[in-house]
């Protein structure tokens, strides 16, 4: 599923809402969102599963891009294939998922 914005009506923040099929999370129990957000945390923001989905929202101060990433319970960090966009991440040798509000 594509990421959902939903601006302020000052347009000052915006709510995001992250979603992950739970078949493209390879077998987790648990999936958290990490990112330049909560400084990478890869236990702050766990993601709600229901209906076939890892899901979870967050508000963000707009006009700025996030770099992201999911991390299962077993500690794979895994990309969104929805990202508004990649960047490359020397620190993790792998691209980050960027969403860009």
């Amino acid at each position: 599923m594509p990421l959902t914005k939903t601006y302020s009506k000052d347009k000052s923040t915006c709510k995001v809402a992250f979603s992950l099929p739970v078949d493209l999370a390879g077998g987790a129990k648990k999936l958290y969102l990490a990112g330049e957000f909560n400084e990478w945390s890869s236990t702050q923001h766990p993601m709600r599963k229901a209906k076939g989905l890892f899901t979870a929202s967050l508000e963000l101060p707009a006009a700025a891009p996030y770099q992201y990433r999911y991390v299962t319970d077993t500690g794979v960090w895994l990309n969104d294939a929805e990202a508004d966009c990649y960047v490359y991440s020397a620190f993790a040798d792998a691209d980050n998922s960027v969403v860009v509000l």
